[in-house]
């Protein structure tokens, strides 16, 4: 923070700004009245605060109160166009990208196939200038643009571990390629993590400091929440559980090359089939043309969600029939995928010891209460504690969603900083 000394007024303006800020973006447009019993500031030093907000293009008026004897109240809300963020989810189909305004609301999005011969910067520069223009901005209106994508970027050498499958995005200089091509801060972090962003901020993990979130669609994936930061690991590779050798399957060795694990063999979506033809459960018609939402999905772009691959599809037809009719065979089906789920969880917890455990992702979801139930049940035979269970919340493109989340928080700091005015 610039420009305050502690303890001085400019300093005790500054944070009330902030607060009267943050109160806005909770609880919408607001009355002097109201911001002035909820800062605790008097009704004209909150007027005060108001005027300078107002004058500094951060608030705005936004209507009247009405419903009470007298003259209606005027409200003031958060300036939605003192800045806009970006988001972008990577996958090997192709790019969704979002703009949001200061207040969090999509009001841009695009979807960008992947298409062979195009390169990677370019396949960005093309998805964030239709989301740009969707939303009616000129990119130079983007702040910060948050990419999501599978595996995680060396912080030591800059290049894309554990995504091999994700094409076109292992050029050592494609960090550097990208900082030309975009005028604005750009931010990189991992799928599965923006993930738990979203949670964090938005759903099943809000409150929670200590939690890990297992993700469940093409691969396994954890993010891994310790006192309330992401924790990365020294490569970025923390959560990458899907390498992880466990009992109930043989070990796979050159984990790297084949990219897969023993975790991802037993648990992963593609186990699902095998377990249900054993019992002599057939595959749902149309299973294949189911399109769950995918890692990237966010408010407002829900048409934009594109099919996933048909192991997902299938897996996730067979675990929502199961949890349609948890009995016989159906019931068999999730207690042995809840075994194979709860091996690899165990072993997060006896290291970690989270208060909370999100299960999200189609394949996951799929088998609701009944699956998350019969999960946390092996748990508390496997593992020495009993963290709590959660399905995950933010249903509709949780990682774009986290995306926006992580450019939105930084970008407010900034924006909201009224010392640097």
């Amino acid at each position: 923070m610039t420009g305050t000394t502690p303890g001085t007024p400019s300093l005790l303006r500054v944070m009330n700004d902030r607060a009267a800020l943050d109160l806005l973006l909770e609880h919408g447009p607001l009355s002097r009245t109201r911001i002035g019993r909820l800062t605790g500031l008097s009704k004209p030093t909150a007027s005060q605060l108001l005027a300078r907000l107002e004058a500094a293009g951060l608030v705005v008026a936004s209507g009247t109160a009405g419903g009470r004897p007298g003259p209606s109240a005027q409200l003031y809300g958060v300036n939605p166009r003192a800045a806009h963020v970006a988001g972008l989810d990577v996958t090997p189909g192709g790019i969704v990208a979002a703009v949001a305004d200061l207040t969090g609301e999509v009001i841009g999005s695009h979807e960008l196939p992947y298409a062979e011969g195009t390169g990677a910067v370019d396949r960005v520069t093309l998805a964030l200038g239709g989301a740009v223009k969707d939303a009616g901005l000129q990119r130079s209106d983007i702040h910060r643009v948050v990419i999501a994508t599978p595996g995680s970027f060396d912080p030591r050498t800059g290049a894309l571990r554990y995504a091999d499958h994700l094409p076109g995005w292992h050029s050592p200089t494609l960090l550097e390629e990208l900082a030309a091509a975009l005028p604005m801060p750009v931010e990189y972090e991992n799928d599965v993590n923006l993930a738990a962003v979203a949670e964090q901020r938005l759903g099943a993990a809000r409150g929670h400091g200590d939690f890990v979130l297992l993700w469940n669609e093409e691969g396994l994936g954890a993010a891994l929440v310790l006192g309330g930061r992401l924790h990365r690991g020294w490569t970025g590779g923390a959560g990458e559980v899907g390498f992880l050798p466990v009992p109930g399957h043989p070990l796979v060795r050159q984990v790297t090359q084949v990219n897969s694990g023993g975790y991802q063999e037993l648990a992963g979506v593609q186990a699902v089939p095998g377990m249900a033809a054993a019992l002599g459960i057939g595959v749902p018609p149309g299973a294949a043309a189911a399109q769950p939402a995918g890692p990237g999905a966010g408010p407002a772009v829900t048409p934009l969600a594109t099919p996933v691959s048909t192991p997902v599809a299938t897996a996730v037809a067979l675990l929502a029939q199961a949890a349609g009719h948890p009995e016989g065979a159906n019931l068999l089906l999730l207690r042995q995928y809840a075994t194979a789920l709860a091996t690899g969880i165990a072993s997060l917890v006896a290291v970690l010891d989270p208060e909370i455990v999100v299960l999200s992702g189609a394949v996951t979801a799929a088998g609701g209460d009944p699956l998350r139930e019969l999960v946390e049940a092996e748990l508390a035979d496997l593992a020495p504690s009993r963290p709590r269970l959660v399905s995950g919340t933010v249903r509709d493109r949780p990682v774009l969603r986290g995306a926006l989340e992580s450019a939105l928080a930084a970008t407010r700091d900034e924006v909201f900083d009224t010392s640097r005015r």
